[in-house]
Parts: C-alpha cells; structure tokens; sequence
C-alpha cells in the first residue's frame, strides 16, 4: 500500500514518522556516497530495494530513474530515492510517471519543504553537489517532516491535476492506437 494514504479527514498523506518503509535507492554510478545513504536508509530501519549500479546493474540514469519511479508510482515502493551527477535527469524523468513527486532536494530545509508543502514521494539528490553530511541532515529532513495541514488543499489539487493530464494522455493515446487499426 502507498505511503499516502487517507490517514485522517483533514491530511490527504500522512508523515513518515518512524515507519518502516520499502525504499527503492537507485544511481547511476556506485560511489562512496551511494554507499552511505544506502547505509543510512537501512540503520534507519527501512527495506532497500538497489536499483542500477549500486546493486551491480550497468544502467544509465534514463532507466535507473524509470525503475524507481515505477515502483514508487505503482505503491510496490513506499518512497525513493534517486541519484544521477547533477540529480535534474532523474528528477525530470521521475515526474513523467503517474502520482510521482520527485524533488530534487540540495538542502534540509528544501527536503522539509517538499515533503510537507508538496506531498513529495520521490528524493532526487546530486552526486556531484551532496556531502555525507548534507545527505545526512537532507534524509532526517525527508522522513520526519510532517504534513502541512494549510498545504492540504493544494496538494489534492495537485493530484487532481496529474490525474487530468494522465486521462487526457490515455484517451489521446488509445485514439491513436485506433487510427492505426
């Protein structure tokens, strides 16, 4: 079951908190900090699921990131975390996928932010820009912000929106299919 789910009348998702989550973690590179956030992510208690080259996998970035996304995006994740050079690439292609909200968090506080205000599910970080300890402060920031109750209506209209465009995306898509039969 997704993370976000109705906990309560007035919440639309509800905080990490200390659950014990399904993290698909995926980079397209193996390196010492892709190491220490998967280190981190487990002492932390949470299931990790390895995508791409931290699992041994020889995968470019485009499908790392479609491979976590997918998971998050179909609940068999309950949130993710990406990693690429900058952390754009992933962020930008994880967005493509249904009820995906990746942010691209450099900072505490932007990680804070966008779980709270956006309802974020998906934590992009850059290879290049990210130390151990911004990595650190970043991940505490991502599970224990909790849900801004003023943010609740945006978020919905938010999911609105994405399920709109997907609808319109599938009805145009299937008119396709039928032009061509």
């Amino acid at each position: 079951m997704p993370y976000n789910t109705i906990e309560g009348p007035s919440l639309p998702w509800r905080a990490f908190a200390n659950d014990t989550l399904r993290i698909s973690f995926g980079s397209d590179e193996r390196t010492h900090l892709t190491g220490f956030i998967e280190q981190e992510l487990r002492g932390r208690g949470h299931q990790v699921e390895l995508v791409g080259p931290p699992a041994g996998e020889p995968l470019q970035w485009v499908d790392v990131a479609r491979a976590v996304a997918e998971r998050v995006s179909s609940g068999e994740a309950d949130t993710g975390v990406l990693c690429c050079w900058t952390g754009t690439g992933v962020s930008i292609l994880a967005n493509k996928l249904p009820g995906v909200r990746a942010a691209l968090c450099e900072d505490a506080e932007t990680a804070r932010g966008a779980r709270a205000w956006n309802d974020a599910n998906l934590l992009c970080l850059s290879l290049r820009t990210t130390t151990e300890a911004v990595a650190r402060e970043v991940l505490d920031a991502w599970f224990s912000a909790s849900p801004d109750e003023g943010e609740a209506e945006n978020v919905e209209k938010l999911k609105e929106l994405d399920r709109r465009y997907r609808a319109r995306d599938v009805l145009a898509s299937a008119e396709g299919e039928k032009g061509r039969l």
